[in-house]
């Protein structure tokens, strides 16, 4: 019998059954489509010899006026310039705390205790740098060890005392001091939604909560609680130890009193010495039995501009700094509400809002904008998630709107709270949880004009929206959705895999990406129960057919193709990206007692075949693509084929591939691979000899090692027909 070609059309559909999808390509993972043909996806590099402490959120790279090249990479727990191969620290700080005292327990332990002389107003997490130390003398510490070093606070036991990790065991010194100076607080690592009674931070809504600890043991009726030190908690009030909630009705010598046990739903319990306790009154949902789903902590998000050479840096829901590359002592420079010559600080009928969800800058009218913002300027409890306002061009201080400057503002309407903006073309496109709005500069006296162009169709995510040539690109809770003009629903033959599969409430970890090098939109997301991005889907927008009506999309689960932040080729040849390790800890900056912040690897992309690692290693990258059933004699189903032989046929093959065929009687039944799969293809293979008999059949092609890479072409298979049974 002749040989006979057997065709694929582009991309992953997992919509149709076996039989309606036959032709396509069922699963993949580290492969994409160009023209028309699976191929493996072009390797990466890190750019650094080091890892960056915590999880990074977003990128945003620009030049100065001299052609400096910048990277702004912005982590739950710093803002950091990557400049010719290294990284900078320029995490704006908050005012140094003076006259702090330094001590050890009475048990050896690494723990030092910090003790304030005002409410410190710090919280478990939070970074803090050390200078001025004397250590506690008598117990082998050095001031050295402290000195100029960043500590994470792990544990605050009141408003005036909160306790870091040392470098070795100590007990019993005290007489130490220092000077604090505490980072601006970014947020979590992770989104947590669903927070309810016994979870999480009780509401989400109230961080900064005076803490304690147990003096001694209490079991499950005791309506006295004693604590080593009940100052700053109120006189009435409710405590969280562990999952129980206690309300008390009075305050004695380091204890509370009148409690009443399993408050509020919880279980009462016995609880050893030394466990935490925390003041939950002031916590939303506390007696007011708030419904989980109405919760959501947001993790820590930047947005990143530049306006000039200056590069503009909000932290989400927090303040905006400014970092100007052009001053000569730039590298050794935080980023800061006071930067030379760009002052974001409140004063006189100026300054920027402290309370603001997004910001973006106008391309051609340069205002910067805030996004879900304050109504009082100044006041973050002010904050309106659905209020925009923008400064006078060129002039990102001035806010109040007068006949004499084109400051202003607007508060949109559809939906519950702003997610994310973007520039596209002529438009600033906003996205709420539910709707689309388009931001265009109109002139005297209204400055811009506000239209809703679509409902149904909101942003899963703050980063989860991209634009590339005047297109826009984003995920929704719903669907996948464009705008060029008009709002697109974008058909996707894995959405329901997708969708399914997501973790829908993690969005704002939801990490889009354009590689405009291969005409890609990716979206990295957190699967079901996964706390951090591990799954990725892709869109080539570029590559569309009529053999692909519902576009060309890919998916993959490799680990470590899976990206936290990313930026496109623009100011740098190839795109810049990071992936995020929560089980391993980063090295800059140095944290000394860091507890559990994780690491971020940054890599530059498409180059070689391989991820190769901050220490030069080389992790392999693997790929494979495997299509649906196919029939091996389409006019004849009821025909059993033998299959004697079959000519792989690849269009780049460097090193080896694996090829498995498997064959099966029905397109509902369990494939079985033929005897003598799978087979090993190189460059030098013209025909593959087999022995395998049914009516449908699949193909595999896979690739597991280093420094190789592929695109398959066509298929032909050598048929006869072998009998109906």
């Amino acid at each position: 019998m002749a040989l006979t070609q057997i065709k694929f059309a582009p991309g992953i559909d997992k919509q149709d059954t076996s039989v309606g999808a036959e032709g396509r390509w069922v699963d993949s993972d580290n492969v994409r489509f160009r023209y028309g043909l699976p191929e493996k996806l072009g390797g990466w590099q890190s750019l650094l010899n080091q890892s960056i402490v915590g999880v990074s959120r977003k990128l945003h790279s620009f030049v100065d006026l001299e052609g400096n090249r910048y990277t702004a990479v912005g982590t739950d727990k710093f803002l950091l310039i990557y400049f010719e191969g290294q990284l900078f620290d320029i995490t704006p700080i908050k005012t140094t705390i003076t006259g702090v005292t330094m001590s050890t327990g009475s048990d050896p332990s690494k723990e030092v205790s910090l003790t304030f002389s005002a409410n410190h107003n710090l919280i478990s997490g939070d970074i803090i740098l050390l200078d001025n130390v004397t250590v506690p003398s008598g117990v082998g510490l050095t001031d050295a060890a402290f000195e100029n070093k960043l500590f994470q606070v792990t544990r605050v036991t009141s408003s005036l005392i909160a306790i870091i990790t040392g470098t070795q065991n100590t007990s019993g010194a005290a007489n130490g001091s220092c000077n604090i100076t505490p980072y601006e607080r970014v947020g979590p690592a992770e989104q947590s939604y669903g927070y309810g009674f016994g979870t999480g931070e009780y509401g989400g809504t109230v961080p900064d909560a005076i803490q304690n600890t147990l003096s001694s043991g209490i079991n499950n009726s005791v309506t006295t609680i004693p604590v080593t030190s009940n100052a700053n908690f109120p006189t009435v009030g409710t405590l969280a130890i562990g999952t129980e909630l206690i309300t008390y009705t009075g305050k004695g010598t380091n204890t509370f009193t009148g409690a009443t046990r399993g408050s509020l739903g919880t279980t009462a319990a016995t609880h050893s010495s030394g466990t935490v306790v925390t003041n939950a009154t002031d916590y939303t949902g506390y007696g007011s039995a708030v419904e989980a789903s109405t919760v959501t902590l947001e993790p820590g998000l930047w947005s990143l501009n530049n306006f000039g050479q200056v590069l503009v840096a909000t932290i989400a829901n927090g303040k905006t700094f400014t970092w100007n590359s052009g001053i000569t002592a730039r590298l050794a420079t935080r980023a800061s509400t006071t930067t030379s010559g760009f002052p974001t600080a409140i004063g006189t009928g100026v300054g920027n809002p402290t309370a603001t969800r997004e910001t973006l800058i106008s391309p051609t009218t340069r205002h910067l904008i805030h996004f879900g913002t304050e109504t009082i300027i100044g006041d973050p409890t002010s904050q309106d998630d659905m209020f925009i306002r923008f400064s006078q061009n060129e002039n990102i201080n001035i806010y109040d709107a007068l006949a004499t400057n084109t400051a202003g503002s607007q508060r949109i309407q559809d939906g519950t709270k702003i997610m994310g903006a973007l520039v596209a073309k002529e438009n600033i496109l906003i996205w709420t949880d539910n709707s689309l709005y388009t931001m265009k500069f109109v002139g005297a006296p209204f400055t811009f004009g506000f239209e809703q162009v679509g409902t149904n169709c909101g942003l899963i995510g703050k980063n989860a929206a991209i634009e590339i040539d005047g297109v826009a690109y984003w995920m929704s809770n719903n669907g996948f959705f464009s705008f060029d003009g008009t709002v697109n629903s974008l058909p996707c033959s894995v959405e329901d895999y997708i969708f399914d599969d997501a973790a829908t409430t993690k969005g704002q970890q939801i990490c889009a990406g354009i590689n405009n090098l291969f005409t890609e939109v990716t979206w990295w997301y957190p699967s079901s129960g996964s706390d951090f991005n591990n799954r990725y889907v892709t869109y080539n927008y570029g590559q569309t057919s009529q053999a692909t009506p519902m576009g060309n999309w890919y998916t993959g689960t490799n680990t470590n193709s899976i990206r936290t932040s990313w930026i496109d080729s623009l100011i740098y040849p190839r795109p810049y990206a990071t992936a995020y390790l929560s089980s391993n800890d980063g090295t800059f900056p140095e944290v000394i007692g860091q507890d559990g912040l994780g690491q971020t690897l940054f890599f530059e992309h498409e180059v070689g075949t391989d991820q190769i690692n901050p220490d030069g290693s080389t992790t392999t990258l693997t790929s494979f693509v495997n299509s649906y059933n196919f029939s091996l004699q389409p006019d004849s189903s009821e025909v059993f084929l033998a299959m004697r032989r079959f000519l792989p046929n690849f269009k780049v093959l460097t090193g080896d591939a694996q090829v498995t065929i498997s064959l099966t009687d029905y397109p509902s039944t369990q494939n079985v691979s033929s005897a003598l799969s799978p087979f090993i293809i190189n460059a030098s293979t013209t025909k593959v000899d087999t022995r395998a008999r049914g009516r449908y059949a699949n193909i595999k092609i896979a690739n597991t090692g280093a420094g190789q890479s592929w695109r398959f072409g066509t298929f032909q298979v050598d048929l006869q027909p072998d009998g109906r049974r």
